[in-house]
């Protein structure tokens, strides 16, 4: 069985190429040595920001898309190589919508070009139209130097630091006043100028003599013509070269030819009514740099913010350790009260009448409603739970790094199949501990009920993505081998572990007996009712992770480079933490008032009100500027799966808390 479970993994290994990965070795080039260059898809990106006349940024104004196109889709018209060559890709980057093709770009170490003509192409008005809806929604180009992204030297206000951002756009764009379709000179020197390269063609009335009321505002969508490339390189000596930085600065240029890319001539606009000649050339200039290759990711691993990360998360901290510590003092002095009451001897030799948690002996380990699906969302809760603090742990050592793209979702995979046996096995274990007859049934819906949920609703997104026409669409081989890995590495370890569990699991010896009938719950005060326990638990446990949130959807929906996972690994346990102890805190008192329904309370409280709050929250990140039904679509469908599976997750942390709270506590007392 060990032997055919190795064999199915180093098969997995293999056909998924999770391991091959760009940028993990350093490329030594020599002088004339070729520098490939690769384009990947284009993104949308929250870095984009409009500016009006007086410098005011207004991109919250702005709608944005979530989904994104491949480089060579035909609306584009981008030049091609005479061969296109699909570059081999890891399982994590193509589910997270990488399409890396080889492009015309021709770059030699230290060959300096200037204004090489590239191609001349044809972009018809239809297709002006949709590039220059992208421009104005703020659409990345991305492309790849020797494994690093072409980047943008960006000033950050907040830290006072520079950085390179990833990409670059596809188009710059300007808002300017207009009267009768001509540009209002805002300027003494436009007024001078015929052209320029930041507006369209300039009125030459005198702006005092323009009438207000026939002003109007438009932004104009600058096509991006000409690539200026500077390559960083660090000289190790006897002709040893290695790249360690990537920056293009994109131009608009309209001409009639290729031969000049002077910054003075008139930005391109496309015309949406008619064909447009369209001519691409790029410049290529060589920088020595002192950087070394193994810190030059250090640009390009940008924080944001990252006095209010420390701040939130130390404050968070503290409150957190005095709340534990008030509360575990609380709970462990009426705990201990109550204890020393229930077991101690009065004068008469009889026992103190039962009073208080110790009423519910008798139902505490009473099977629930609904008692499969529960074991089942646990031992799925566990799983995930593993896979999540072991991919953050290895992140958070460099094991696992940005560096490395689509790494990461490759190993949370690869992790999610191998912890099927740890999750079959709670699951089993808690079926047993509600004493579920069965337990064939559950060895079968563990591994299937919630990955194949998750997978029905990721291919529903798939067909809005191909609907769209995005790069992001999972092609239909990645689906099925996704679901062969499936069947041949995940099932087969749930059932060993799931078989393992219903052999020599023993949680369903309980320290008490339960009566044959259920007590009636007495009324509940309004603050411990399902629903508001809920509510009120999920403000504690959000507030563990708010501020990672942040900056997990910037990665996910943004194109931004996500590194910070010491601060992540820190905001999950603090999430653990806090769950398990508000949902502890909530059943006492809960059982202090005869409630003994605790098992599907705990997994509710523990994980419905953070989800709940999580998806407001993604609501609200968006500040409800989404471009498009699909776009749309997909948001609420992405956030609803992320959602679910904090839910899933968090619930598992506080229903085993409890279960592990109930069973002390109750193996503790004395019970005729």
């Amino acid at each position: 069985m060990k032997q055919s479970i190795w064999l199915l993994l180093f098969f997995y290994i293999g056909l998924t190429k999770a391991f091959s990965l760009p940028g993990l070795s350093p490329t030594t080039y020599h002088k004339n040595d070729e520098i490939p260059l690769l384009v990947n898809r284009l993104t949308p990106s929250i870095y984009f920001q409009h500016q009006d006349e007086n410098g005011k940024d207004i991109s919250s104004d702005k709608e944005h898309y979530l989904y994104s196109y491949d480089y060579y889709n035909e609306r584009f018209h981008f030049c091609r190589p005479e061969h296109v060559e699909r570059q081999p890709e890891s399982l994590g980057s193509i589910i997270f919508g990488d399409r890396i093709y080889n492009s015309p770009f021709q770059l030699r170490m230290l060959e300096t070009k200037e204004c090489v003509a590239l191609c001349e192409n044809t972009i018809p008005g239809k297709d002006a139209k949709f590039i220059n809806k992208l421009i104005k929604s703020g659409f990345f180009q991305n492309w790849l130097v020797d494994g690093l992204p072409a980047a943008r030297k960006v000033w950050d206000s907040r830290t006072k630091t520079n950085y390179y951002g990833t990409g670059f756009e596809l188009g710059i764009t300007a808002v300017k006043n207009t009267i009768d379709g001509k540009v209002i000179p805002s300027t003494m020197e436009e007024l001078d100028s015929e052209t320029s390269n930041t507006g369209a063609a300039l009125d030459a009335r005198e702006p005092k003599n323009i009438k207000p009321n026939l002003v109007k505002t438009v932004e104009l969508p600058y096509f991006v013509n000409h690539f200026d490339i500077e390559v960083e390189f660090h000289d190790r000596g006897d002709d040893n070269y290695r790249v360690v930085g990537v920056t293009v600065n994109p131009m608009s240029i309209e001409r009639s030819s290729p031969d000049s890319c002077s910054k003075a001539t008139k930005p391109l606009i496309l015309d949406e009514e008619g064909d447009n000649e369209i001519y691409f050339t790029y410049s290529v200039k060589f920088v020595a740099s002192d950087t070394v290759w193994a810190t030059r990711w250090d640009k390009y691993l940008h924080i944001y913010d990252p006095q209010i990360q420390w701040f939130s998360l130390i404050n968070f901290s503290v409150i957190i350790v005095l709340l534990s510590s008030v509360v575990m003092h609380s709970l462990l002095r009426a705990l201990n009260s109550d204890l020393s009451r229930y077991n101690e001897l009065n004068l008469d030799n009889e026992f103190h009448e039962d009073s208080g948690w110790k009423l519910g002996h008798g139902d505490v380990f009473r099977t629930p409603t609904k008692s499969m699906l529960l074991s089942v969302l646990v031992g799925s809760g566990v799983q995930l739970f593993l896979m999540i603090i072991c991919s953050i742990f290895l992140a958070a050592l460099g094991l696992v790094s940005p560096v490395s793209r689509g790494s990461l979702p490759t190993v949370m995979f690869v992790f999610y199949a191998l912890f099927g046996f740890v999750g079959s096995y709670t699951s089993m274990g808690v079926y047993k501990f509600f004493h579920g007859p069965y337990w064939k049934a559950n060895l079968i819906l563990t591994p299937i009920l919630l990955p194949g949920g998750i997978f029905v609703l990721i291919v529903a997104m798939n067909f809005f993505l191909l609907f769209a026409h995005s790069s992001g669409v999972i092609p239909a081989s990645t689906l099925f081998f996704i679901i062969f890995l499936w069947f041949a590495v995940s099932i087969p370890l749930s059932f060993a572990g799931s078989m393992i569990a219903h052999k020599w699991c023993n949680w369903d010896e309980h320290p008490t007996k339960t009566n044959q009938i259920a007590r009636q719950v007495p009324y509940q005060p309004w603050y411990l009712r399902t629903i508001q326990a809920t509510l009120i638990a999920g403000i504690f446990c959000f507030g563990s992770i708010a501020v990672e949130l942040y900056f997990i959807y910037s990665s996910l929906w943004f194109n931004k480079i996500f590194y910070m996972f010491g601060f992540l690994l820190f905001s999950f346990l603090l999430l653990t933490l806090t769950t398990s102890l508000v949902t502890v805190l909530i059943t006492y008192h809960s059982l202090c008032l005869e409630n003994w329904q605790w098992q599907w309370r705990s997994f509710i409280i523990g994980g419905l009100g953070c989800s709940v709050y999580m998806f407001i929250h993604s609501i609200l990140f968006t500040k409800f500027k989404l471009g498009g039904f699909i776009t749309i679509v997909l948001y609420f469908g992405y956030s609803f799966i992320i959602s679910a599976l904090c839910c899933v997750v968090t619930g598992a942390i506080g229903f085993f808390s409890c279960m592990l709270f109930i069973r002390k506590i109750y193996s503790a007392v004395k019970i005729e």
